[in-house]
């Protein structure tokens, strides 16, 4: 049976720094949970090193269990450090305007952290700008820290920046209040919104025209000319097919898969044109639609908690018996079997 060649995504072992720091606040030592996570001295040291985000899941759910604490996520985003963000957090550390370096920090996300489900972004409006965490639905213990800890991360980090405190004018979380829904109130000075439609926070002009007292702008446009090259070649893609399968993750979702017009129209091509190219490259939509679903229900099977229903909506399947039934076709084996095996050579 063919191991799984997609993987959910991973992140800058940097970003585990603020997690050490966390335990070491509530008296825990981290050396034995990060160890026990693959996450040495040495590891942690390496230039470039990446975690995977089901790792990095389980990690902090570890945490939060050691310390009691549901809400440690939001502690460790109040940790967080520019720096912890590699070359891109550095660059935007430069930036001559809170806005400059948010802008930055999100544009090079993929830098040091990446997601098959989408991108963080950044969008203007007339009173400000939305910094934008795409949906990780569905929500469990597993992941509700993943989002606090990016939301108040940001907002410590661009605090940071300028030296004084910044609140969001809006928050937005897709999920609904936890236990320790009170805590979020630190981040905003409005009420946070639960149930909404995406996660954003949202900073007003004011605070997006502070200037940074650190920026040199020569070094800043030095950095940006190298975050700009190596973000080139961090997403060149080979072919239109790998492009499509890059494509696919944030579509599949809700009980429902994209089809070839949809794609097409998210590549500028016309639907007859795409047919075409791939034809050229040797396969076809279907092909790619069914080998995505296949290694991402086997990555998710293999390395997440999830239950298969909430896999069968991840992947866009209309119920949990077509995803099985779709799963045993691909790999003459059900999911929980392949599960079960997993577990069993773990």
């Amino acid at each position: 049976m063919p191991r799984p060649r997609m993987r959910l995504g991973d992140l800058s072992v940097g970003f585990v720094q603020s997690l050490e720091d966390v335990l070491q606040q509530h008296g825990i030592e981290p050396t034995a949970l990060l160890k026990r996570y693959g996450l040495d001295t040495a590891r942690l040291a390496e230039a470039g090193a990446r975690l995977s985000i089901p790792r990095y899941m389980h990690l902090g759910h570890a945490a939060i269990e050691l310390t009691g604490d549901p809400a440690l996520g939001l502690q460790m985003g109040r940790l967080s450090r520019l720096s912890q963000a590699g070359l891109a957090g550095v660059t935007a550390a430069q930036a001559p305007t809170v806005g400059d370096a948010a802008r930055t920090l999100l544009r090079f996300e993929p830098l040091y952290a990446s997601n098959y489900r989408g991108r963080s972004s950044f969008h203007e409006d007339g009173s400000g700008a939305w910094l934008r965490f795409y949906s990780i639905s569905p929500y469990n213990a597993y992941n509700r820290f993943v989002v606090d800890s990016l939301l108040s991360g940001w907002l410590a980090q661009l605090s940071n920046l300028v030296g004084t405190p910044l609140l969001a004018d809006r928050v937005e979380i897709e999920f609904e209040p936890p236990a320790y829904a009170s805590h979020y109130q630190v981040l905003c000075s409005t009420p946070v919104q639960f149930g909404a439609q995406t996660n954003q926070l949202h900073l007003s002009r004011t605070s997006l025209e502070l200037r940074n007292p650190a920026h040199c702008p020569s070094t800043w446009q030095h950095l940006l000319n190298l975050c700009e090259a190596e973000l080139e070649q961090r997403t060149r893609i080979r072919s239109l097919g790998e492009r499509i399968a890059h494509l696919l993750g944030p579509l599949l979702n809700g009980g429902r898969e994209p089809d070839l017009e949809e794609v097409a129209r998210h590549l500028h091509l016309p639907t007859w044109t795409l047919r075409r190219k791939l034809a050229e490259e040797g396969t076809q939509f279907r092909a790619i639609l069914n080998d995505t679903r296949r290694d991402l229900a086997m990555t998710y099977i293999r390395d997440t908690e999830l239950a298969f229903g909430e896999i069968a909506y991840l992947l866009g399947f209309a119920s949990a018996e077509a995803f099985q039934r779709a799963f045993k076709r691909w790999n003459n084996i059900t999911p929980g079997e392949f599960r079960r095996s997993q577990r069993r050579t773990g």
